[in-house]
């Protein structure tokens, strides 16, 4: 059984969509020069290179580091989140950051609304109340039937279920498996499912680009750990409504980089689903 601590969840959580907002504008410049597939497949080789070195220094170095007594839902997270990367990189050329964005915020509703049948965890009548107010959000950010939705807002639908299910699965891994030992599996799956994928897909890359490449490498890697904590220091259902916050941060990354227009809707219901998840903080903080 993993320790519970849920301010220390939150806060890895916070962390981690800000890491994720800044690794999504890289990869958004990234997918609109190169194939989609050559750009995550690099990212998962710097990612294992990065995984497999860190595990041979830890003590029991990299058998101990792999041993798991569910290998079967290891690599069933891996092939998720590798697929969840490949969707949501290739709306990020559709749709652009703000939009993608704004519809995959439904993924922290879709965790929170599993974690009770799925993980057996207790949602209270709080937490459902700021997950409701921050649902009222993403509609107000969605506009429904005034110009969001198309055959092209599937594509970050599909990721938000992707990612929801690989969140719930890091909290059920974390259950039996230590943070290093899921963030081991999380890099070498992806790498070995991508390998011959990217070969295939390569085009040549500049000398900039390839520095834009690094930095997404570390981002990468880092966020994906923070998550993989965040979940073990916390329920699912505490940590989500902060999750939202990687709206609030790649819409501003949208914006200041790639010239994109954030309407007022979108700003409103961004402080909405912010202002549900800084409710549910202070209700942990009353009950501590």
């Amino acid at each position: 059984m993993s320790q519970q601590n849920t301010r220390l969840g939150i806060m890895l959580m916070v962390l981690t969509t800000f890491i994720f907002a800044m690794q999504d504008g890289i990869s958004r410049h990234l997918a609109g020069e190169y194939n989609t597939l050559m750009v995550v497949a690099v990212r998962y080789w710097f990612f294992a290179a990065f995984v497999i070195t860190v595990s041979a220094r830890k003590a029991g170095g990299l058998r101990n580091a792999a041993a798991t007594s569910q290998p079967v839902l290891q690599i069933s997270r891996g092939l998720i989140l590798t697929l969840e990367i490949c969707i949501a990189i290739y709306g990020f050329t559709l749709l652009g950051l703000v939009e993608s964005h704004a519809i995959f915020a439904c993924y922290p509703l879709l965790v929170a609304a599993l974690s009770g049948p799925v993980l057996g965890e207790q949602v209270g009548w709080r937490r459902w109340v700021a997950i409701g107010i921050g649902f009222l959000g993403v509609l107000i950010i969605l506009r429904p039937g005034l110009g969001v939705f198309s055959p092209y807002a599937l594509i970050p639908f599909v990721s938000a279920l992707l990612f929801a299910i690989y969140g719930l699965m890091n909290r059920y891994a974390a259950r039996r498996d230590s943070a290093a030992t899921s963030f081991f599996w999380t890099g070498v799956v992806g790498a070995v499912v991508l390998t011959p994928i990217g070969i295939l897909s390569w085009e040549p890359m500049t000398t900039s680009d390839w520095a834009w490449m690094i930095a997404l490498c570390i981002t990468g890697a880092l966020g994906h750990y923070t998550l993989i904590k965040a979940y073990e220091q916390a329920e699912a259902s505490a940590v989500q409504p902060f999750a939202y916050l990687q709206l609030v941060f790649a819409s501003g990354v949208g914006v200041l980089i790639f010239d994109e227009v954030i309407e007022l809707p979108v700003a409103i219901g961004a402080g909405v689903v912010v202002a549900a998840g800084l409710f549910t903080l202070w209700r942990e903080r009353q009950n501590a």
